[in-house]
């Protein structure tokens, strides 16, 4: 970055400048890490060689931390951490990514920042949140131990709608939410699932052609701080990037892909079928085949593909 020239005016001033007279926050960022995953923790790569066109259960997967101190000992949060003298939020995020998956160059979009008072019961903490998409092939939880726990989760968020008042200028909308997660452990008895909700309320004005959205929890079971609705607001915003144009599933998929496993994918996060032939319309100046098939018992091979990179980097269309 450039170094800013200061003038001799402008370094007197900041001699008598003190900082300290305004309240200071702490800066954290949060993540919402997600995955496509099968039970095992599995993703696209590994594939049923007995029925390629049969693809094993695969699930939209967040990744938690189970708290081990105060505050919110033994509940769920975001990965995270607090900002380190002279780092930026990005790199502070790319960080904690790393430090809890092992993967470095992982999709990273700031997704909200949250700061309402109260949040947290140790002081006035800011956090960014992020969303983080990646390959679950490509991941390697960091161990747990004696103070903390990192686990993947299903998750699942159901939308009613509770009020809308429409009137010649304005709007009022209010929804509910509600999140559920579950994630099985193994145990000498058998297996446990862990079970996590919340109920979230939405709030949306349309006054002058403008919107603002508004979140509220109204139960939360299991979760830490807020992170019922910073993960609620992560996951909505992923939704709506894959309505607008689904290049963000890309960084969910492996460098090949079939159109099978692509259109999965998509399903998958939005939670309802797609038609075939208006997907793969819609997808085929974002894709290149690769010329390698897969073969599959009983059925012609199936194509693979990669990225097409003109369509994600430059802008252009093929």
């Amino acid at each position: 970055m450039q170094v800013h020239q200061m003038s001799e005016e402008e370094k007197e001033y900041l001699k008598q400048y003190d900082i300290t007279q305004y309240d200071r926050p702490s800066v954290a960022t949060d993540m919402a890490i997600f995955s496509i995953m099968g039970k095992k923790g599995r993703g696209y790569q590994i594939r049923d060689n007995e029925n390629y066109r049969k693809l094993p259960e695969k699930k939209l997967k967040i990744l938690l931390i189970k708290r081990g101190s105060h505050p919110y000992k033994d509940c769920w949060a975001l990965p995270g951490g607090f900002c380190r003298n002279n780092e930026d939020v990005y790199e502070t995020a790319r960080r904690e990514l790393y430090e809890e998956t092992n993967v470095k160059n992982a999709y990273l979009k700031l997704s909200g920042i949250f700061g309402d008072v109260g949040r947290d019961p140790r002081g006035w903490i800011i956090s960014h949140t992020f969303m983080a998409l990646m390959d679950g092939e490509k991941c390697n939880l960091r161990a747990g131990s004696d103070v903390w726990e990192a686990r993947w989760f299903d998750i699942r968020l159901g939308k009613k709608e509770i009020k809308k008042v429409l009137k010649k200028d304005t709007a009022t909308i209010e929804n509910e939410y509600q999140l559920d997660l579950e994630s099985e452990v193994a145990e000498s008895e058998g297996l446990r699932t862990i079970k996590l909700s919340a109920t979230l309320r939405e709030f949306i004005d349309f006054c002058d052609y403008h919107e603002t959205i508004r979140y509220d929890i109204v139960e939360n079971n299991g979760f830490a701080f807020d992170h019922a609705k910073l993960l609620t607001c992560a996951l909505i915003s992923l939704q709506q990037q894959v309505e607008e144009d689904g290049k963000i599933v890309f960084d969910l998929m492996p460098e090949t892909f079939t159109l099978t496993e692509l259109q999965k994918a998509f399903e998958i996060i939005l939670d309802r079928k797609l038609l075939v032939a208006n997907f793969r319309r819609k997808m085929s100046r974002y894709v290149q085949e690769t010329g390698q098939m897969i073969e599959g018992a009983g059925h012609r091979p199936a194509k693979l593909y990669k990225r097409n990179i003109e369509a994600f980097y430059r802008g252009q269309t093929p």
